[in-house]
């Protein structure tokens, strides 16, 4: 599966070549982990992970030739939030049947094998408030990653993915890392602050992040060294660009 998802996630744009020192043959791919969760707490409305946080870094992706696979906490077909027509992107990707069967069949995380991947990123909508923090898969694939040299990014609430996750040497990964990611502002905004089963900038803080917010539905992304996250979903572009440019600044060195 991870080869066909690579292959037909590459083949749906026309790519940009990566750089000539860049051997695209010997490119890691970026792993992109959706939320399974479809609702919103005790509300009962649902969520899911949000269409436009997965397409817009995958666009990044594809132009710049980075393979990408898709997994999910619980693999097959996560839930999905906002799905915006209107975006010509997200229309892009949602009108290909390809895409769509990928999506359909996404690895569960916890069979994912870190050693294969340049980088970890997890998209946000608000389903991701419920079941990446204390994902066991989350948190062992996460430091895998990062402490083998590789990204990790995250966009909105997937910020929510780093909450729990702690290296091998018992720190909290984002201790001391500005970041951003969806305020509590923005949460009050939604008028979700009351439904949602913590305020998530507060928390990654109280774990020692230095938070970096920008006003409400402003672009805002951060990077810390290879973690690299942004505030909300205009945020997510810039997100899949500054991943790439690290995957690539890797692969040519």
């Amino acid at each position: 599966m991870s080869s066909l998802i690579a292959t037909l996630l590459l083949g749906m744009t026309a790519s940009a070549a990566p750089p000539a020192a860049v051997n695209r043959a010997t490119l890691k791919p970026v792993l992109i982990v959706l939320t399974s969760h479809g609702t919103k707490g005790a509300s009962g409305k649902p969520t899911g992970f949000y269409l436009g946080e997965l397409t817009h870094p995958l666009a990044v992706f594809d132009a710049a030739g980075i393979p990408v696979e898709l997994a999910s906490i619980q693999g097959g077909e996560p839930p999905v939030d906002g799905v915006d027509l209107d975006d010509a992107v997200n229309a892009r990707y949602w009108k290909d049947e390809q895409f769509r069967s990928a999506i359909r069949t996404t690895l569960p995380l916890a069979d994912a094998q870190p050693s294969r991947y340049s980088a970890i990123f997890f998209a946000g909508g608000h389903g991701a408030m419920w079941d990446f923090p204390d994902s066991p898969a989350v948190q062992t694939i996460t430091r895998a990653i990062y402490e083998q040299g590789g990204i990790v990014a995250a966009v909105c609430h997937g910020p929510a993915a780093l909450v729990n996750v702690t290296l091998s040497n018992g720190d909290h990964l984002v201790r001391g890392k500005k970041l951003s990611a969806f305020t509590d502002d923005e949460e009050r905004a939604v008028q979700l602050d009351d439904v949602v089963p913590f305020l998530l900038a507060s928390r990654l803080a109280a774990n020692g992040a230095l938070h970096q917010p920008a006003p409400n539905w402003t672009a805002q992304v951060v990077v810390d060294e290879r973690l690299v996250t942004g505030q909300n979903p205009q945020s997510a572009t810039g997100v899949g660009e500054q991943v790439r440019d690290l995957v690539l600044a890797a692969a040519a060195r």
